[in-house]
C-alpha cells in the first residue's frame, strides 16, 4: 500500500493483529500445494480472486502488517519504511499480470481487492470485473453523475472529501472527490454489492497476500461456502479463516502464481506502461516594420492544465536543433566540407527562408550536434525544471524547428524522450485523430518487439475554434517489465527517439535503441528484493 495512504488515514488504536511470523512451507510441500491449487483453478467455473498487500510488496509497495509493515514498524517505533520508488511507478508484479491472463484466458470471473495502488486497473482487469472496496489512491468520482476518472498521479485527499478538480460532462460540472476509505467510512455499496454477488456465485475464492482480518470485507470469500464453493488461502502468515479453507499455501505469492501459470501452461505476457500528455501552441502575429510573432509552449497533463505531470521531471525546448546521425570518424569530415561550403559560397546558405542548418541536417544524418545562437535569444536552450511547464518567446515571423526533450522522472525505465515539432507560423500543421485505443495497442506492440521502452506517437492532433491554439496528444512507453518463472525481470533501456509530425499518418519510430544502466534498471533490482 501507499505509505502516503497509511499516513493520511485518521488514528485507530487496533488495527488488528501485526508482525506475526512469516510461515514457509517446505519446498516439496509447497510444490504439492501448487499442483492441487492449479486443478481447482482449471477445473473452477467461476473463479474469483480476493487481493491484499500482499501482492504488491514485490511491486515497492510496502504492506501493513506483516513484520516490516507500514503499522508494524510505527508500533515498535521504528518510524514507516521506506518504498523502493515512487507509489504512483509502482509497476505490477507477476500476481497481477498472472491474473491477466487468466481474467483473458476467460478463466478467471472476477477481482476483489483490498488495496488502493489502482494496479489491477493499471495491469489490464477491466473495471466491470473489479470490485475495489477500499477505494482507489488514483481515482476520482462524480458524486452527482457518477463518472469515474483515472488518474496517473495519486489524488490529494483521502476520506470522499472534495478534490480541485470538476466533472468533464459539460452538463454536470459538478466537484470531484476521492474514493479512498478513512477508517470509519462504510465500504461502497456498488463495490460491496458486486462483490458479494460474485462470492455467491464463485466455486473458488483465491485469497491472496491478505490477513482476512479486516470486517466486513473478510467475510465475503466465506459466502461462496453456502454454494458448495472452495476457499484457497495463499499467505506467509496465519489468518482468522484457515480452518475454513480447503487449502492453505505458505509461500510468497508470485512464487506459487508462476508455479500455477506454468501448470496450466499459460505465458505472461509483458507489461508496457503507457502515460499521456499534451502539448500545446499558442501563437499572436504582430504586424510592424517587420513581422513577427509571440508564442508559447505548454507541456501539461491530459487531466487539465493544474494537474501534476507525476512521470515528467523536466522539460528542455531546443529550437532550429540538429539531429545528426552516422559513424563516428565519418562526421567531422562531414562538418568540414559544411564549414567549407559556408566560407565558399555564403550567399547560398544564408538566401532568405533557406538555414544552414537545414543542409547540415542532410550532409551528416547520424550525430547529435547542439547548435547556440548568442545574437537570437529565442533560440536558446530553455530547460523548464517547474511545473506547470511553459515557454514563452517572440521572433520574426518564419518557419522553426523545435525539439521538445522530456526528461522522465525516477521510476521511469529510459531518461528522456525526445519529440522534433516543426512549427509553420503561417500555416495549419493538420490535424490527426486517431484511435487512442489502436495506438496504445500497436505501441505496446513495437515495445515488447523490440524490448526498448521511450517510443511514442501522436494520438490527436487539433487546432481550437478561433484561436491559433494548437493542442497535440502524445502516448509515451514509460516503462517495459518482463516477467521470469519467479520475479519481474526489466528490460529497461534508454531510447533516443524522433515523432516526425505528419498530416496524414504519424509513425512510431525508434532511430536508436542503446542499453543503459540507467535508474530504472537499479529500481527493478529494489523491487526484487522486497
Amino acid at each position: 500500500m501507499s505509505l502516503g495512504y497509511a499516513q493520511k488515514l485518521s488514528f485507530k488504536e487496533d488495527v488488528g493483529t501485526l508482525g506475526m511470523s512469516e510461515i514457509f512451507d517446505p519446498p516439496n510441500v509447497l510444490q504439492q500445494k501448487i499442483e492441487e491449487l492449479a486443478s481447482l483453478i482449471e477445473e473452477s467455473k467461476h473463479l474469483v480472486v480476493f487481493t491484499g498487500a500482499g501482492i504488491s510488496t514485490s511491486c515497492g509497495i510496502p504492506d501493513f502488517r506483516g513484520p516490516k509493515g507500514v503499522w508494524t514498524l510505527q508500533r515498535e517505533g521504528k518510524g514507516v519504511p521506506e518504498a523502493s520508488l515512487p507509489f504512483h511507478r509502482a509497476m505490477p508484479s507477476l500476481t497481477h499480470v498472472a491474473l491477466v491472463e487468466l481474467e483473458k484466458a476467460g478463466i478467471l470471473k472476477f477481482v476483489i481487492s483490498q488495496n488502493v495502488d489502482s494496479i489491477h486497473l493499471r495491469s489490464g482487469i477491466p473495471r466491470e470485473k473489479l470490485a475495489e472496496l477500499h477505494g482507489n489512491s488514483f481515482m476520482e468520482i462524480c458524486p452527482s453523475c457518477g463518472a469515474e476518472y483515472l488518474r496517473d498521479f495519486e489524488v490529494e485527499t483521502i476520506g470522499m472529501k472534495e478534490t480541485p478538480r470538476r466533472c468533464s460532462d459539460i452538463k454536470c460540472g459538478a466537484k470531484l472527490r476521492d474514493t479512498v476509505l478513512d477508517w470509519e467510512d462504510a465500504l461502497p455499496p456498488k463495490e460491496m454489492n458486486a462483490a458479494s454477488k460474485h462470492c455467491r456465485m464463485a466455486d473458488v475464492v483465491l485469497c491472496l497476500g491478505t490477513s482476512l482480518q479486516i470486517t466486513p470485507a473478510c467475510n465475503l470469500p466465506l459466502k461462496s461456502l453456502r454454494g458448495g464453493g472452495k476457499i484457497v488461502i495463499v499467505n506467509l502468515q496465519p489468518t482468522p479463516k484457515d480452518k475454513k479453507a480447503w487449502l492453505v499455501v505458505h509461500g510468497m505469492v508470485d512464487q506459487v502464481m508462476a508455479g500455477v501459470m506454468e501448470r496450466l501452461n499459460c505465458q505472461i505476457s509483458p507489461y508496457v506502461r503507457i502515460d499521456l500528455f499534451h502539448v500545446i501552441f499558442n501563437q499572436t502575429h504582430c504586424i510592424g516594420e517587420r513581422k513577427y510573432t509571440k508564442w508559447s509552449l505548454r507541456v501539461i497533463s491530459v487531466h487539465g492544465e493544474k494537474a501534476p505531470l507525476s512521470f515528467i521531471k523536466s522539460v528542455e525546448v531546443l529550437s532550429n536543433f540538429l539531429l545528426l546521425k552516422t559513424v563516428f570518424p565519418i562526421a567531422p569530415l562531414s562538418l568540414l566540407l559544411f564549414i567549407v561550403c559556408i566560407k565558399c559560397f555564403p550567399s547560398f546558405f544564408f538566401l532568405p527562408n533557406k538555414e544552414p542548418w537545414l543542409l547540415l541536417k542532410q550532409i551528416c544524418p547520424f550525430v547529435h550536434i547542439q547548435i547556440s545562437f548568442p545574437d537570437r535569444p529565442e533560440l536558446k536552450v530553455a530547460v523548464l525544471q517547474k511545473q506547470p511547464f511553459v515557454l514563452k518567446r517572440e521572433m520574426l515571423l518564419r518557419p522553426l524547428d523545435i525539439l521538445l526533450k522530456i526528461n522522465l522522472s525516477d521510476g521511469c525505465g529510459c531518461q528522456f524522450v525526445n519529440i522534433d515539432f516543426p512549427v509553420n507560423f503561417e500555416e495549419s500543421s493538420g490535424c490527426v485523430n486517431l484511435d487512442k485505443d489502436k495506438v496504445i495497442q500497436k505501441l505496446k506492440d513495437v515495445t515488447v518487439q523490440d524490448q526498448c521502452c521511450g517510443k511514442f506517437s501522436v494520438i490527436e492532433r487539433k487546432n481550437v475554434p478561433g484561436q491559433k491554439k494548437e493542442l497535440s496528444t502524445y502516448a509515451v512507453v514509460t516503462n517495459i517489465v518482463k516477467y521470469g518463472a519467479i520475479a519481474p525481470i526489466a528490460k529497461l533501456s534508454v531510447v533516443n527517439t524522433v515523432a516526425k509530425r505528419s498530416k496524414e499518418k504519424v509513425d512510431i519510430r525508434s532511430d536508436d535503441c542503446l542499453m543503459a544502466s540507467c535508474e530504472g534498471e537499479g529500481t527493478m533490482k529494489k523491487l526484487r528484493v522486497q
